[in-house]
């Protein structure tokens, strides 16, 4: 069974089923058969101290995940940690809603849980094409490495 669980601490104005229907998406859609995922929407002060605690990347960023099961795990387990108010800024930037923006996050981040990298040219195209195809699936339009 493929559990996700939306945190919302800022109490932003979330589409909570759409969220979670794109966590079980993407985790399906990897053959992932049981899984218990956090999704958690935080605000740019937030998000920041995390981002440089473990990245040591000094400013805000749009999504970072936090795998809890090892590789290859019976369970997959983790958190995807998304930065509300970089959502709001990009998609205002690309003129579009931040709901699928916030999906968009969700997606990369379930695709790291599962091993993606996006650290190299390579790894990043393999990205945009998975999260191109599970927009897709999901009804919505490609924003995907806009």
């Amino acid at each position: 069974m493929i559990r996700a669980r939306v945190s919302n601490p800022y109490e932003y104005p979330l589409d909570f089923a759409a969220l979670k229907d794109a966590a079980r998406v993407v985790l399906e859609g990897e053959g992932v058969r049981e899984a218990a995922v956090t999704l958690a929407f935080v605000d740019d002060a937030h998000i920041h101290r995390l981002n440089k605690q473990f990245l040591n990347h000094d400013e805000p960023t749009d999504v970072l995940t936090f795998p809890h099961s090892a590789a290859g795990a019976k369970k997959l387990e983790g958190d995807v940690v998304i930065g509300y108010g970089v959502a709001t800024e990009y998609a205002a930037d690309r003129g579009h809603a931040v709901g699928p923006e916030l999906v968009l996050y969700v997606v990369h981040g379930c695709l790291h849980l599962c091993g993606y990298t996006d650290t190299d040219d390579r790894g990043a195209a393999a990205m945009r094409a998975k999260e191109r195809e599970y927009l897709t699936k999901l009804g919505l339009p490609d924003i995907a490495g806009e």
